[in-house]
């Protein structure tokens, strides 16, 4: 079966590729006097990158695709061969990003998309009928293997040259192609719903955050109800950690520049940090992170073997530049909150702690209804070290050693991927989908053999002599910023009751109900559940349109019959109407819902 899968990921890879070519061919004959970029193959699709004499239309869209159809129809073989040089540049004179490509292939040792090749570069190119294109490849045969029926020009957008946004921006057309048009159709409706649950678009609409251009790109706005969410976030982690043993601790927005040239972040990191403000001659940066902080608190006075495990926890604000092309709403910010945290313990405890945190993963899996994810250890390479990596062979090796045989021990699959370590260690990073099958990276659980060394952080053993401890960097929710983004998708706005912002609304049906329903609500608040209640203009069936369309989990309607009884009349936002109900019964029934943090 899994030399199945390889198989299929190869010919969706070949068949992505090859439609991006003819794609390219077809936006060229319509634009003559055009200039392309790159166009590789993606999950689920392909795009390319135009500079183009105007921007593009939907309505151009589908004169591409009509044309991609006769170019499949045509059953062009696709021919690598290669070319010097000299050659390729002639081929492509007119093609400066092509030229930009060549350049840079040959003096990097990598392919068109920047990544290495062994054995040094070669310049090739593949071509279909008069289209040929710069290309490591591979593709499939010819462009009948490609479905006519089963590939669609999806969107366009705009795309920074190199992804840098000090290049011109570029126009990119996504496209999708499948093995068959049923695969079409049900990716398709997956995009539909995907849209409809989209962060950005639920995010406003339930008024959870926003951007504002003059505060800057990618640093949002938590909104009241947006704040609410955090809030209860952190009251979940704060629960969970102090039943896990950890001790909360608070630091500072900034640093000297002495710090993370300590900690060795800055060499590794600095293009990812905010630039340097100075002050009295003394160099200050934002932090990007929490580490050298936590590594200061434990070195703030001696340990002991009876000090460890110690587990310090925060939830420090972080701030990282991130290029503008790659910010996408709370998936990727400049601004963001950390569910963080560092454990610094002997070797002898290491698994215990190491598998301690993968529990606390598989328990917010659980709470969240996350029920597809994967573990990715992710390991060094060993052309790395002194550049990507701490240079330090033997420390990696045995690390990383030391996560598999947790692991295994621990009976927890994971999946090994060379090359994606932190700077400082081995890593487990948790790939999660949501409830409609989309990917997300949320959480990671980092061991670092590096920066205790680096900070002279030791602890006296039971013999005692000193010795350095271990640290386990973790972050099981992420960030606010991105578990947030997650969930909202997840639950397509319609938050479980605890965490959902307004819990229950309460509608009177008349002018005249409007007292008790405010009674009702300062019985809710007193019982410690969020409620509001509706006292517009609008009607009865207006009102609780509006609340479901609030993905409010409860709505409460309020008549005579309700306020000479001290009753509510239930309504859940799936539409059920569980009819009259004593008030106190009501309120019992939600705070249960609320204790067990369950949906409605």
């Amino acid at each position: 079966m899994a030399d199945e899968n390889k198989h299929d990921e190869e010919f969706l890879h070949k068949l992505r590729h090859s439609t991006s070519h003819v794609m390219a061919q077809a936006v060229l004959e319509m634009f003559p006097e055009g200039k392309i970029a790159i166009g590789p193959p993606i999950e689920n699709g392909f795009y390319y990158d135009f500079d183009l004499p105007r921007t593009l239309t939907p309505e151009d869209l589908a004169q591409i695709e009509k044309r991609m159809k006769e170019i499949i129809q045509g059953r062009y073989p696709f021919t690598r061969r290669e070319v010097s040089p000299e050659e390729a540049r002639g081929l492509y004179k007119d093609q400066p990003y092509k030229l930009e490509l060549i350049d840079g292939i040959l003096a990097a040792g990598t392919d068109e998309y920047g990544n290495p090749v062994e054995g040094g570069a070669t310049l090739s190119t593949y071509k279909h009928d008069h289209f040929e294109d710069l290309c490591r490849g591979p593709h499939v045969e010819n462009t009948s293997q490609i479905p006519a029926d089963a590939f669609k020009l999806l969107s366009i957008a705009g795309a920074y040259w190199r992804g840098d946004e000090h290049n011109k921006m570029l126009q990119r057309i996504y496209g999708t192609v499948w093995p068959s048009r049923k695969d079409l159709t049900e990716y398709l409706e997956m995009l539909e719903e995907a849209r409809k649950r989209d962060h950005r678009k639920l995010g406003k609409e339930l008024e959870l955050f926003t951007f504002d251009e003059e505060i800057g790109p990618g640093l949002p706005l938590w909104l009241p109800k947006g704040g609410i969410i955090i809030e209860e976030l952190e009251r979940l982690a704060k629960e969970m950690e102090y039943k896990a043993g950890y001790e909360r601790v608070r630091t500072p927005h900034l640093a000297k520049e002495d710090l993370y040239l300590h900690s060795g972040h800055l060499p590794y990191y600095a293009e990812s940090m905010y630039p340097p403000m100075e002050m009295e001659g003394v160099r200050y940066y934002v932090k990007p992170m929490n580490c050298p902080f936590h590594h200061k608190i434990y070195a703030s006075k001696p340990r002991s073997y009876r000090d460890l495990p110690l587990r310090l926890a925060e939830y420090g604000t972080c701030y990282r530049y991130e290029k503008s092309g790659e910010l996408f709403g709370l998936m990727r910010v400049r601004s963001m909150q950390m569910n963080d945290a560092h454990m610094y313990c002997s070797e002898e405890q290491f698994e215990e702690e190491f598998l301690g945190v993968v529990s606390l993963y598989l328990e917010y899996f659980r709470l969240f209804g996350i029920e597809k994810y994967v573990m990715r250890l992710s390991t060094h390479d060993k052309k790395g070290l002194g550049k990507k990596y701490v240079d330090n062979e033997r420390l990696w090796l045995k690390t990383e050693e030391m996560v598999r045989r947790a692991m295994q021990h621990g009976n927890v699959p994971y999946l090994e991927v060379a090359d994606e370590a932190a700077f400082y260690g081995p890593k487990i990073d948790v790939q999660v989908w949501s409830a409609i099958g989309k990917e997300f990276t949320l959480a990671t659980n980092q061991v670092d053999f590096a920066q205790p060394g680096r900070f002279n952080l030791t602890f006296t053993n039971r013999g005692g002599q000193e010795e350095m401890p271990l640290c386990i960097h973790r972050a099981p929710l992420s960030t606010h910023e991105r578990m947030i983004g997650f969930l909202i998708e997840h639950y397509a706005g319609a938050f479980p009751v605890w965490l959902s912002p307004v819990q229950a609304r309460i509608i009177p049906i008349t002018d005249r109900h409007v007292a008790y329903a405010q009674q009702v609500a300062e019985q809710l608040k007193a019982a410690g559940l969020r409620g509001d209640v509706d006292s517009t203009a609008e009607r009865m069936q207006a009102k609780i349109r509006n609340a479901q369309l609030q993905k409010i989990p409860y709505m409460l309607v309020v008549g005579d019959k309700e306020a000479a009884a001290s009753a509510v009349a239930v309504r859940l936002r799936t539409e059920e109407n569980l009819g009259p109900k004593p008030l106190a019964e009501f309120i019992a029934r939600a705070l249960e819902a609320i204790r067990m943090r369950q949906g409605i």
